[in-house]
């Protein structure tokens, strides 16, 4: 697991005219919370942020004017059109903690032959990790699997000191046929129409 470390701001102003005036210096509003403290307001670099979100669940090391603190994101809010991000909320973390976490599951291998789809019922698989090792992502094999096939929660290899947070029995994965859409008959349905008006 990396740790990227970014230099956060204090900020005292609030609401939009404030969070607007922070984007427009490339920066991004933020908020620390966590351990019962209160939560504190940051300011956070932009472009190094988008680049640290780049990777699910990073640890982030903030310097807050001289203080250290570990973090997680726990929201991110972003433009829907343009998709910059306009804030952001850190949940703080100690060394050696246990935190929840939703992981990415990425496929590995090839379905049987024939016209199969796989339908990822969860595309982050809810696990419990130590904050500073938390994986990245799981990898799920699903080499010669075919329709009816499914892939569960505890068939999925977690790294060590990784539990899963459901139930062992959960699909993740499953395989189903692929349906081909057979072309309406001409003339269908303009009978129907006629006979309830």
């Amino acid at each position: 697991m990396s740790e990227v470390k970014l230099a956060a701001e204090l900020r005292s102003e609030f609401g939009k005219g404030a969070a607007r005036r922070i984007r427009r210096d490339n920066k991004v509003p933020g908020v620390l919370y966590g351990h019962g403290s209160d939560p504190v307001h940051v300011t956070l670099p932009g472009h190094d942020l988008l680049l640290a979100l780049r990777t699910p669940n990073v640890l982030i090391s903030l310097d807050i004017e001289g203080k250290n603190e570990l973090a997680i994101p726990k929201a991110v809010q972003r433009d829907p059109l343009k998709g910059f991000l306009e804030h952001v909320d850190l949940l703080l973390v100690k060394r050696g903690e246990k935190v929840s976490v939703d992981i990415p599951v990425h496929t590995e291998g090839d379905l049987a032959p024939g016209a199969f789809l796989v339908e990822h019922v969860l595309n982050a698989l809810p696990v419990e990790a130590e904050a500073t090792h938390i994986p990245e992502s799981v990898s799920v094999s699903i080499e010669g699997l075919s329709a009816g096939d499914s892939v569960l929660a505890k068939d999925i290899t977690l790294p060590k000191g990784t539990t899963l947070t459901v139930e062992d029995d959960t699909v993740v994965l499953q395989v189903l046929a692929a349906q081909a859409e057979e072309p309406a008959a001409e003339g269908e349905g303009e009978g129907e129409e006629a006979a309830e008006a």
